[in-house]
């Protein structure tokens, strides 16, 4: 035992070195995760700051005034023009000089003075319709806050309920609390799933792959020796993106960090099992790096990163189910969030376990195979 032991050590040391001596690996490994997390976290946003929107106003009264000026002090609309005719308000969505235009008829006020409710259309460009609904809810929250006050102004009875919201685990709805935490599994899949698909494919291609099979190393001991390296450089990373969501974008982390790690490394026992798969078909370096994105991407796409897998035809959904990234990233977000334990993640856990045990079962049959 202690032999095995001592040889997978040996080739744990042994790729870790051929990984680390080139500068440019090391660079690949920690400075590109580093930047995509700051990249990340101030451009991969939805929150709207600055929405540019022209107003068309036929009443031209104070109540009018008040409305826009509820939109103007918001912090977050930016009025761009005063249009004249109708004409105009085409011309400047077509020209994308405007994300919104809102149209006030010319009895908006005498309306409001006889209690009656009255429709404001608000035309939205909607070729980025992401943007343009996140910019009618906030349209919709200020319209709602001048309700309020005109009926307390006016002495109105009727009085609105106003719904008072509270959001649980990010108060703000900060994009960057929600797209930090993700990244520690996705960034860490990325380097993960590359690094092992080139493993073999580099032994193969550097002509050692035959020196490898005349040592006394089992398929096995070979298959854990090439793969613990891969889980310790994915553990560090995820370590530095957690670096990162603490100390640069200040978000708190609710959670035990030996929960965490402990959930990570499960998910990278996944990512490495189907590294491997990929390293068992590819004979060149090339190959593994092209199979590797190509594996990659419907696992980024279909992991629930940037639309939620409820939102996604049923037939994908269950699909997801054997995306290792999905669950990585439902633990990462709960743990860092929520401070979710053990007991509230075996639903994603487990799934990991069995999806580790077939890729790393199926590589190492496969690497047997490949030797034979």
């Amino acid at each position: 035992m202690f032999d095995v032991i001592l040889r997978i050590y040996a080739l744990t040391v042994k790729e870790l070195l051929a990984v680390l001596k080139e500068p440019r690996s090391r660079y690949s490994i920690f400075i590109p995760p580093i930047l995509q997390c700051l990249i990340y976290g101030y451009v991969a946003t939805y929150d709207l700051t600055d929405v540019p929107y022209a107003v068309f106003d036929r009443d031209r009264s104070q109540a009018s005034h008040d409305l826009l000026a509820q939109l103007d002090g918001s912090g977050i609309f930016r009025r761009v023009a005063n249009l004249e005719n109708m004409p105009e308000v085409r011309s400047y969505i077509d020209r994308q000089e405007a994300l919104l235009i809102v149209l006030i008829d010319t009895e908006f006020e005498r309306q409001l003075m006889q209690g009656r409710s009255v429709d404001v259309q608000v035309i939205a460009d909607g070729r980025n319709s992401n943007t343009a609904g996140i910019a009618l809810g906030y349209i919709a929250t200020s319209v709602e806050t001048f309700n309020h006050n005109w009926r307390v102004k006016q002495g109105q009875s009727n009085v609105p309920v106003r719904p008072v919201v509270r959001a649980w685990y990010n108060p703000n709805l900060e994009t960057r609390w929600s797209m930090i935490p993700s990244l520690l599994g996705t960034f860490t899949m990325m380097q993960t799933l590359l690094l092992t698909a080139m493993s073999i494919a580099r032994e193969r291609e550097q002509g050692t792959f035959d020196q490898l099979l005349v040592t006394p190393f089992r398929p096995a001991e070979i298959i854990i020796g090439k793969a613990i390296p891969a889980v310790l450089i994915g553990v560090i990373q995820g370590a530095s993106v957690l670096l990162i969501a603490q100390f640069w974008f200040h978000i708190p982390f609710a959670g035990s960090y030996v929960v965490l790690f402990v959930a990570l490394t499960i998910y990278l026992l996944a990512a490495v099992g189907m590294g491997l798969f990929v390293s068992s078909l590819a004979a060149t370096m090339q190959q593994a790096m092209l199979f590797s994105f190509v594996v990659m991407m419907p696992f980024i796409l279909l992991s629930g990163l940037t639309t939620p897998i409820r939102s996604m035809p049923e037939p994908i959904q269950y699909l997801t189910l054997i995306n290792p990234l999905r669950y990585a990233i439902d633990i990462a977000r709960r743990v860092y969030l929520e401070g979710a334990g053990f007991e509230l993640l075996m639903p994603d856990i487990l799934p990991l376990v069995a999806i580790a045990a077939v890729s790393l079962s199926v590589s190492s049959w496969l690497f047997r195979h490949r030797i034979e």
